[in-house]
């Protein structure tokens, strides 16, 4: 049971900018490993224990950047935080915090602080969100976050940051979100359990994440109903109380691994991996000839598979595309544009979401891949391509991971920089991946 102070968690979350990764490619990864907690899940779960009014213990914490970020921002406007293990946590706001006093510094470098404007709100009648940070994949529209609060009684404006006060507290209405954002509909779901009165959120986002968050509210003493459809019934209660709560597995880390193994041709086996959250995720990898096997809480990912792509009928280009849940995930194209390098045939990936998503593609063509990017949201792949090692940079937390699959998957010796943003996803990675065979090794310049 260890205390935390704001410098140590500092210390984890600095930006270790000239770290780099060395990666000698061409090895089969095998082994066993497990899932992490859901990133997106732990985001909104951390900052909804602000609602409660006892400490709240949760489990299966992902140790990563982003979440260490937002346990240090909470840190420094009050919350006790007390590290109970590896990937536990208690969180203790019970002698208040200042909701107008976040870091801007700390804001800026998470995208994830927007998610405090729902709960402060709602408990504390007012809330400052510096500008927040995050991924550069494309213009990230707040307007949902605004819009939903606002119907719920909330005044907002806009100078340098959010700002969001509700006096009188927040009020239950009729919200139809203008999009299914899935931050837009946390935020709403966060701020309308406190709200007086009845909610009904419509075109709600309902992504496993989402449903994570809703079922941790409900131990707390929520009242939401409809969990897992996009129209939520919330009835406010006057106040929620501590809970202890283990998140659930990264369905998109679950994807990252079934990738990974597919194009280093090793035998994979991925534990805790929540695999009914997974169908879309199946149905887009066996669009590329990954043939998956489930039993249980386990998933298997056979060895040495010759991937080959399922053309659509009458021999057509198939696609794969991202959507709200349950479509192809938005964060797994960039690994499915990897997987599909190694593919006999052509498909096209169609990101819809965001507009900066396939840019790293380049990197890929300067690996050998055959990659036609028709516009900012398409990329058209045909395989299978001998990928040879190269320097490449990382731009986001997903193009990331998908340049370290490239590597493993390359002939020669690849140098992955900015790792820092991999960090901010996905826990201990070289460290798990040398446990399954791979050669990569973190150094710093």
């Amino acid at each position: 049971m260890t205390s935390v102070t704001s410098s140590a968690l500092a210390a984890k979350t600095a930006r270790r900018t000239n770290e780099r990764f060395i990666i000698e490619g061409g090895y089969p990864l095998t082994g066993t490993i497990s899932a992490a907690g859901n990133k997106n899940a732990a985001l909104p779960i951390v900052a909804a224990a602000l609602l409660a009014t006892e400490p709240v213990v949760l489990h299966n914490v992902p140790d990563i950047v982003d979440v260490l970020l937002l346990l240090e921002l909470l840190e420094t406007v009050g919350v006790q935080l007390e590290r109970l293990g590896p990937n536990s946590w208690r969180l203790d706001n019970g002698n208040g915090i200042d909701p107008m006093a976040l870091d801007p510094d700390l804001c800026e470098r998470i995208r994830g602080s927007l998610l405090l404007a729902g709960p402060l709100v709602a408990r504390y009648g007012e809330v400052a969100i510096p500008v927040p940070g995050g991924d550069v994949i494309g213009r990230r529209r707040v307007d949902t976050h605004v819009l939903a609060l606002e119907a719920l009684g909330a005044k907002a404006s806009f100078a340098g940051g959010y700002t969001f006060t509700a006096p009188g507290g927040l009020t239950g209405a009729h919200v139809f979100l203008d999009e299914p954002s899935v931050t837009g509909t946390e935020n709403a779901i966060m701020a309308a359990v406190l709200a007086k009165g009845s909610t009904v959120l419509e075109n709600a986002a309902c992504e496993p994440h989402v449903q994570d968050l809703c079922r941790f509210l409900i131990s707390m003493g929520a009242d939401i109903t409809g969990v897992g459809s996009n129209v939520l019934h919330i009835e406010g209660v006057d106040k929620l109380g501590g809970t202890e709560y283990r998140i659930g597995a990264d369905h998109i880390e679950v994807g990252s691994f079934i990738g990974l193994a597919a194009v280093t041709g090793g035998e994979l086996v991925i534990e805790q991996a929540d695999p009914w959250y997974l169908r879309p995720v199946r149905l887009g990898f066996e669009r590329l000839g990954v043939h998956i096997e489930v039993e249980g809480n386990t998933i298997r990912v056979p060895p040495e598979q010759r991937l080959k792509i399922r053309d659509d009928l009458g021999s057509q280009i198939p696609k794969v595309e991202d959507g709200p849940w349950p479509q192809f995930p938005a964060d797994l194209t960039s690994i499915a544009v990897i997987v599909a390098t190694q593919s006999d045939g052509t498909v096209m990936i169609f990101e819809k979401m965001f507009e900066s998503r396939l840019v790293f593609t380049d990197h890929l063509v300067a690996m050998g891949a055959r990659i036609v990017l028709c516009d900012p949201h398409r990329a058209v792949i045909s395989g299978p391509s001998r990928l040879r090692g190269t320097r490449l940079v990382s731009p986001d937390i997903r193009a990331g991971m998908a340049m370290l699959l490239a590597a493993l998957s390359a002939d020669g010796r690849s140098s992955v920089q900015n790792i820092w943003q991999i960090d901010r996803g996905y826990e201990r990675i070289d460290e798990r991946l040398r446990g399954l065979g791979a050669h990569i090794e973190r150094v710093a310049d």
